[in-house]
């Protein structure tokens, strides 16, 4: 088995990268999903968001309130830590527990983890990646394209965005780069050219 860490920046394209690398056979460990069950209703995770952010993140079903908790830690880093703090070891685990299913299911497996805050989550990283690619896109390109495609207000879309870590800290991970600055058939092509490269 082999473990190729995929990350990048909010809307710099990691999804269409993943989803193409599926296609090519890869199984796709979505770090995004884990983060949802690791906060799921009547999880210990979410109990502990609720206990330091208080009862205002959750829905009247209990669930999380995802816009009321962003609307928190987008705009306070010290907040985002200690959230990151409370998902982070709990999403690792549950990856470990993917890689673990997909290497019984094909020792010779490659498996993609899709994840967004692998800058972000340095420290707190037990899993050894045989690779990390990093799609990369400006951040400026990357707030027109949250405007645009998700319809955030631009303030908004900066503060996502400067929220996460700097392209050049994201970069500097990097043992491969697929280039998502132009056109999808371009960075559908860089996604393959990279994949060749990683699983040839």
């Amino acid at each position: 088995m082999r473990i190729i860490g995929l990350t990048g920046g909010i809307a710099a394209g990691k999804s269409t990268v993943s989803r193409r690398w599926a296609e090519h056979g890869a199984v796709v460990v979505d770090a995004d999903q884990l983060a949802r069950q690791a906060v799921a209703p009547g999880s210990p995770g979410l109990t502990r968001v609720a206990e330091r952010f208080g009862t205002g993140v959750l829905a009247p079903d209990g669930s999380l309130d995802r816009p009321a908790l962003g609307s928190i830690v987008f705009s306070d880093a010290a907040a985002r830590k200690d959230l990151e703090g409370i998902t982070h070891p709990e999403v690792w685990r549950l990856a470990q527990q993917a890689f673990d299913r997909a290497e019984a299911a094909d020792p010779d497996v490659v498996v993609v983890y899709d994840v967004p805050l692998l800058a972000e989550a340095r420290g707190s990283r037990p899993i050894r990646f045989d690779a990390v690619v990093v799609v990369d896109a400006p951040a400026a390109q990357r707030v027109e394209r949250l405007v645009a495609h998700r319809d955030l207000p631009r303030a908004e879309a900066e503060r996502r965005v400067a929220a996460q870590a700097s392209d050049e800290e994201r970069l500097a991970l990097a043992d491969h780069v697929v280039d998502a600055t132009g056109s999808l058939a371009d960075t559908l092509r860089s996604a393959d050219e990279v994949w060749e490269r990683i699983a040839g």
